[in-house]
């Protein structure tokens, strides 16, 4: 049947044509969370091609399966789907794409693993660094200060969430600096981005040659800061945020003609400095909604043979 195959290459499209039409977009910058759902979309709708045309082509493939897939549909919509018909391409399909998924699954149940063993070092030397005080009861305060010659703030998720700051972070940040380091560290918990970054990374880690997920894992690191930079000055202000990112990275070389694996971060300030008008409420509602249309175009094509039949 030709259903797997029209669904394979409606997958190679998106994940062609996506990326560049958002790479092509002015609006991303200027709106970071309607970017990131946009971006989730159309991930979405290539990994359910691949998922459909895999259902697809064991359904065809093998009887078994399709009774499954087809237990509660009329016989005119199991037939319409050509259900056994295939030949040994059906089944090579579907136990490519299942290995390509389970190897997605392994991906990111690895990179999820990682990171909380990365979590659960930082906690051991944050208690070894900063131990309780007599009587002091553990999680009593969210910010913990660390002696350090070097300006830094992170944020470390558990129970409880903590903000850790540097003595050097705390000379250099003034005023309400560090109201906008703990609004953007909050502003990546709150929206939950880890998990973003987990899966983007999951998926570039897992198939390197495949230039959709590369992007994706890139945009998301780059988009989450600019998400959370923004939260951060709705509450303190673009400048204080600007100052703060100066503060916490002017040590680092980013500035420099030479920049390292930091240099949004001068993008970032400059961003904050000389910020581009928002898009009106309507349009983020509309580019919303047509990002949200585009993984629901894969159902659509795979209901076509049924919806015929019936008709």
């Amino acid at each position: 049947m030709i259903l797997p195959a029209v669904l394979l290459v409606l997958g190679v499209l998106t994940a062609v044509a996506g990326p560049r039409l958002l790479a092509r977009a002015d609006w991303p910058d200027r709106e970071p969370v309607v970017a990131l759902w946009a971006w989730q979309c159309v991930i979405s709708a290539v990994l359910l091609c691949c998922a459909l045309s895999m259902t697809f082509s064991a359904a065809a493939a093998w009887h078994a399966v399709g009774g499954h897939v087809f237990a509660t549909a009329p016989r005119a919509v199991a037939e319409a789907y050509s259900l056994g018909t295939a030949g040994i391409w059906a089944a090579t399909t579907a136990v490519a794409l299942a290995c390509g998924g389970l190897w997605s699954a392994a991906m990111l149940v690895r990179e999820v693993v990682r990171a909380r063993a990365r979590r659960r070092a930082r906690r051991a030397r944050l208690r070894l660094r900063a131990p309780l005080l007599p009587g002091e009861e553990a999680g009593s305060g969210r910010l913990v200060v660390l002696e350090g010659e070097r300006p830094d703030a992170w944020w470390l998720p558990g129970s409880p969430p903590r903000l850790v700051v540097t003595t050097a972070a705390l000379r250099r940040l003034k005023g309400r600096q560090l109201d906008a380091v703990l609004a953007h560290e909050r502003g990546h918990a709150r929206a939950r981005h880890d998990w973003l970054l987990h899966c983007s990374s999951a998926l570039a880690g897992g198939f390197p040659q495949v230039p959709v997920f590369a992007a994706f894992r890139d945009e998301m690191h780059r988009l989450v800061e600019l998400a959370a930079d923004d939260t951060a000055s709705r509450r303190v202000g673009r400048l204080t945020t600007a100052l703060a990112l100066v503060g916490l990275n002017e040590h680092r070389g980013v500035f420099g003609p030479c920049p390292d694996a930091r240099a949004q971060v001068p993008a970032r300030v400059h961003r904050l400095l000389t910020p581009a008008d928002r898009l009106s409420a309507g349009r983020r509602l509309r580019l919303t909604a047509v990002a949200s249309l585009v993984p629901v175009l894969p159902v659509l094509v795979a209901f076509v043979p049924g919806l015929r039949a019936l008709g």
